[in-house]
């Protein structure tokens, strides 16, 4: 009895909350969550950045293989999640708390596969993802510890999706900022205290990544929250085909990051070396920490947009559509006119080196500019997530790292030399919101 109200205590809440106001209170912990992510880079580039430029550009260079595992944790992450979060609106508890087990199992799994593929080809994946000769050992020691951490990072990924799309924010946020906490007194200790390096970083992060996923494993246990139980998963075409249809968007996402962050590294390292796989890098950090807040409001929408298209209660999903994108854009513009206006002292915060700082300013402020648009983008992607139409959803979250930003920076930096390299994120920002705003606005007009 006590269940069943719960769950329609939970119900009511989504469906008959204020629009703006629920989402409000659903994105201050997801806002908060995403920024603590964020902090795991900033932190460790801004305590790398003491060390020397070629550490500062091996962590830049092992960004791409962090984006990879992400990629596969949210893949399962978001494509359980969704799915959990359509079937309580239908009021289908049991299927939720079975695909909750098996998104859970099926990315511990990936995760244990990619940690044995990432130790073993460590070296050449390094050189792949734009290494230089005289940074290859300082990556190759990042990459290597980074990679031991993946079943716990895309575990930790998974749970955290899954407790917000049950509108379980707060158990979320928990779990990440108990990650971070451990990761800011390692990180300090470890490179500046112990003298360990990149390796110290590393650990710092990974040490960050179990916290997290042991507190979330706790947090998926308490209150309404379903269980991750062994009995319950059900590894079946079914469920895949659920998460796949649910998690595409985000695997092509991060996924086409990962490949994106390889090939800037790779053209920033040909035409600049080391300082301009620094500045590149510590651009993608800035603009991702910004990028991050965005997201966390667009995820706080997430959960009141699928629970209501389950419902059947289409007003709501494109009120709170409108408001995600109006409000965005506003805080946007607000950072990207900070970001323009003290883009050499951001950049030289993280690392103080002239050639680094150089190429760092132009490039941020170009991505200054482009920062107001990806509100509207990123709210698109979201939406057309949450209602489940995968195809239209992995298009648009495909044109911004892969549509456009691949061919850009394949084409321009042959013309226009590290200018190209500067500019190539901002033109494909443009392009992007071109492409998927229509997308969105065609699927509310179907409502």
């Amino acid at each position: 009895m006590r269940n069943k109200a719960q769950t329609i205590d939970r119900r009511t809440r989504l469906t008959q909350t204020p629009v703006p106001r629920l989402i409000l209170e659903l994105s201050v912990p997801t806002i908060i969550s995403m920024l603590v992510t964020a902090i795991y880079n900033a932190a460790d580039k801004f305590f790398v950045g003491r060390i020397s430029t070629e550490a500062s550009a091996a962590v830049g260079v092992a960004f791409p293989a962090m984006a990879i595992v992400q990629a596969l944790g949210f893949f399962f992450g978001h494509g359980s999640g969704n799915y959990i979060s359509r079937m309580m609106g239908a009021g289908k508890n049991k299927e939720a708390s079975e695909m909750a087990s098996t998104g859970f199992a099926m990315a511990l799994m990936t995760g244990a596969l990619a940690a044995a593929l990432g130790i073993i080809f460590c070296e050449p994946l390094a050189y792949f993802m734009g290494a230089t000769k005289e940074g290859m050992a300082d990556s190759v020691a990042y990459m290597r510890i980074i990679m031991l951490g993946a079943p716990f990072m895309m575990g930790q990924f998974v749970v955290n999706n899954q407790l917000r799309f049950q509108g379980s924010a707060m158990y979320a946020m928990a779990g990440l900022m108990c990650g971070a906490v451990m990761n800011l007194i390692l990180d300090p200790l470890l490179i500046l205290v112990f003298k360990m390096g990149v390796s110290g970083a590393a650990i710092a992060t990974i040490m960050g990544q179990i916290t997290s996923f042991f507190v979330l494993i706790y947090g998926s246990s308490r209150g309404e929250n379903i269980r991750i139980r062994f009995k319950n998963i059900r590894i079946n075409l079914f469920y895949i085909r659920e998460i796949t249809n649910g998690g595409s968007p985000s695997l092509f996402r991060q996924g086409l990051a990962a490949v994106s962050g390889m090939l800037l590294n790779n053209a920033a390292r040909d035409l600049g070396g080391a300082a301009a796989i620094a500045a590149m890098s510590t651009v993608t950090t800035v603009v991702m920490s910004l990028s991050s807040a965005l997201i966390g409001f667009g995820q706080g929408y997430q959960p009141v947009c699928s629970f209501n298209y389950g419902a059947g209660l289409n007003d709501r999903v494109k009120k709170g559509f409108w408001f995600c994108v109006k409000w965005g854009t506003v805080f946007m513009f607000c950072a990207g006119v900070a970001c323009f206006i003290f883009a050499p002292q951001i950049i030289r915060f993280f690392r103080d080196d002239d050639a680094v700082v150089e190429i760092g300013k132009v490039a941020l402020r170009a991505q200054a500019c482009a920062l107001p648009l990806s509100a509207a983008t990123v709210i698109s992607n979201m939406m057309l997530q949450s209602i489940g139409k995968g195809v239209k959803a992995s298009i648009s979250s495909s044109a911004r790292n892969g549509i456009f930003f691949i061919p850009l920076v394949l084409i321009l930096p042959r013309f226009l030399g590290i200018t190209g390299v500067e500019i190539t994120q901002s033109i494909a920002d443009v392009l992007a919101l071109c492409l998927s705003l229509p997308m969105a606005v065609s699927e509310l007009k179907k409502m």
